[in-house]
Parts: structure tokens; sequence; C-alpha cells
């Protein structure tokens, strides 16, 4: 799950993470009255959505007067803000922060995340703040520095310190750094986060250290821990199939391709992303429906699939350990009887109950296209969909 700035930042404070005074307003007016009372400007006026690169794309904006930032968020609300992150589509700004500006000296990157190789919380460090780390990995990766932290002993004095050190940071900026690095670290383990990105981290001309702009990624599965956090969810700047998947206990991600997947596992709807793709298809989605799904739970994810207009085939592959084939079965049966599956469809099934499965769906009447394998009904799925278009 992903928040807004202006809720990351409100965390961060409860952390002791220094960040600069602002608030989230939602017409311009109230813009302008926040811009009074947060004292003398510049101030920045900031688009509220769930992507990166905002800047670039007209989302952030500096005024000098409480008129002036009126204006730009007046502007800035409804409008369709496209970045890199978003997708030619965009996304439609609903909400500005409006926060104080500051005097940037210097703009470092900061950031945790678990590394999966180590299992430990790694903080990743650059002096390159304020450009996409990916850029900075691709063109400097020695910029880059990283320090994992022993869970058992927790983020010490002596890797802050060499952070700093690495960041270029002396003399009183070292401690300030070591108590930003410990807020962050803090933060991190009491949220249950998954990510936290701080770009950048500005160094002020007064000599302090600010979090102008910050980024959270929570352990969805950690979230019934954290209810506050969880009311923080933005169901407007989520996919609307991902949020209805996720009210049946689905695993779904839309893609941009024209094939859906109907998976059970996420390793094994990897590996049948990946082998569509070997065989020149492209997946539509990403979709777990579990080891213990229902009927239910199947039609759902059928008519999930079928919701997205980009869909000219899918691919429903099936190892059944828990998971029955003769569920799947019925479940493809039930959803073609409510939803009408007008796309082609290929069926692999395979394990327990496989028999009795494959006999439900001979004997239904449906237009089914059965595979003995993986790549065979990775081949016959991708040829369907290619014949259906010439």
């Amino acid at each position: 799950m992903n928040i807004h700035e202006y809720q990351a930042k409100a965390i961060l404070r409860k952390f002791g993470v220094p960040v600069p005074d602002g608030h989230v307003c939602y017409n311009g007016a109230s813009a302008r009255e926040w811009a009074k009372r947060l004292g003398e400007g510049p101030w920045v006026v900031k688009a509220q959505i769930h992507a990166g690169g905002r800047g670039k794309g007209g989302g952030v904006k500096l005024a000098r007067t409480p008129d002036e930032v009126r204006l730009i968020a007046r502007d800035m609300l409804g409008m369709t803000l496209r970045t890199h992150q978003t997708g030619p589509e965009g996304k439609v700004v609903t909400r500005v922060m409006v926060e104080n500006g500051c005097n940037i000296a210097r703009e470092l990157y900061l950031s945790l995340v678990v590394d999966r190789g180590s299992s430990r919380v790694t903080v990743m460090a650059s002096t390159e703040g304020g450009m996409d780390i990916e850029e900075v990995a691709a063109g400097t990766p020695e910029k880059i520095f990283t320090e994992a932290v022993d869970p058992l002993v927790g983020l010490t004095q002596f890797q802050c310190r060499k952070i700093a050190f690495s960041l270029g940071l002396t003399g009183k900026l070292t401690a300030k750094a070591a108590k930003v690095l410990s807020g962050l670290y803090n933060t991190f383990i009491a949220c249950d986060c998954s990510m936290l990105e701080i770009n950048p981290l500005v160094v002020t001309a007064e000599g302090d250290l600010l979090a102008l702009d910050a980024k959270f990624g929570f352990d969805d599965n950690a979230l019934f821990r954290h209810l506050q956090i969880g009311d923080m969810r933005d169901f407007d700047e989520e996919d609307p199939n991902e949020v209805e998947a996720s009210q049946h206990d689905l695993s779904y991600i839309s893609l941009t391709g024209n094939i859906g997947c109907l998976v059970n596992g996420a390793g094994l709807a990897m590996a049948t992303m990946d082998i569509i793709k070997h065989y020149g298809g492209d997946p539509a989605n990403f979709l777990d429906v579990g080891g213990g799904a229902t009927i239910e739970r199947v039609t759902e994810a059928f008519k999930i699939i079928l919701s997205d207009k980009n869909v000219k085939g899918i691919l429903v592959n099936i190892f059944g350990g828990i998971m029955k084939c003769d569920v799947i079965a019925t479940g493809v049966i039930e959803a073609a009887k409510q939803v009408g599956i007008k796309v082609p469809l290929v069926v692999r099934l395979e394990g327990t109950n496989v028999e009795i499965g494959k006999r439900l769906l001979a004997e239904s009447g449906l237009n089914i296209v059965a595979a003995d394998g993986m790549a065979d009904g990775a081949q016959k799925i991708v040829q369907a969909v290619a014949a259906q278009a010439a």
C-alpha cells in the first residue's frame, strides 16, 4: 500500500524526522489561508498523487504571495498530471499540499528497503539527491552507498556516521544526519514498511537537514496491525480492478497486454507470464487466486479479467494441490454462465482431481481449448489471440 506525501510527512513527524511545515488543501481559497498560517513565503504547492516526477510534469510550483498560492492550487486541482510513473493516461489531482519553502544548499538521497538477498533492511544513500535512483544506478553506480542493518542490533550510531561521511556531511551535520537516520529506521520498523524513500533530503543554507519529499510502501500483510495507516489508503489512486480483487482476497495487478491469466500460486503466475512472453504474447494481468480459492472467488476472478477491455484471450493455468482442479473447472463454468466468455479460453489443469475437472469442462458445452502443459497452453492462447486479430 502507498500513501500521499502529506500523509508520509505526518508519520515522519511522529518519529522526530525533520520535515517542512505544510498542510493538505482541496481548493484554492483554503490553500491561500494555509499559506498565511504557515508564515512568510515563499511557499511550495505540490500536487498529491501516487507517482514520482511531479515537478517535471508541472505538479510542483513555487509561490511568493498567498494569492499566487491560491491561483496555482486552483489551476493544479482537477488537472491530469502525467509523469514517467503515471503512464500516458496520467492521474487527476484531487488535493494539493502547501508547505514552507527552504533555502536548499545540497540535495541528497536516502532510502530504506528490504534486501531479499540478505533478508535485512538496507539503507541506500547517494549524493545525487533529486534524481531517480535508477538513473544514478545506471549512470554513476559508484555514487550509491549501501549499509545492511543487523535485525538483532538495529541501525547503530557507527553506521549512521559512516553513511553521513559517505554523503560528505561533516561537523554538526554528522550528528543531525545520525538523528535523521535513526528516526527513519525506527519509522520503517514500527510501521512495517517495505520501502521508505527520502528524495531529496536537503541540507539548507542555515545548516539543517530536511526531508523535502517522502514516499512510503507498506507490507500489506502487516496492515492489520496498523489500522490508522490502513485508513490512509486512497482508493482513487489505485486501479479499480485491483481494488475489486482485494475485496475477494485475490492478488491482482493490471498490466498492458491482451492475454488474461488466471493462476494459483504467485510463482506459477510469474512463470505463466514469462512463458506467454516467450511465445510472443503479452500478459494483461497477474492474478493469483490462491491455494484455497472457492468457486465464488474463481468466478469473481473471471469477472475482473473480462472487465479489462484489452483482454482478447484467457489462459487458465492450475496446478492443483490444495487448490482442486474440479473447483477451478466449476468456477470457469459458473463464470461463463454469469458473464459470458466471448474470447478464446485455454485451460491447463494438473494435480488433485484433474480428471474430474477435465470431465466437467468437456461436458459443459463451452468452447474451451484444453492444454497438456504450460508450454502447450501458452502457445495455444498466443496463436488463438493472433488468429482472432487477423
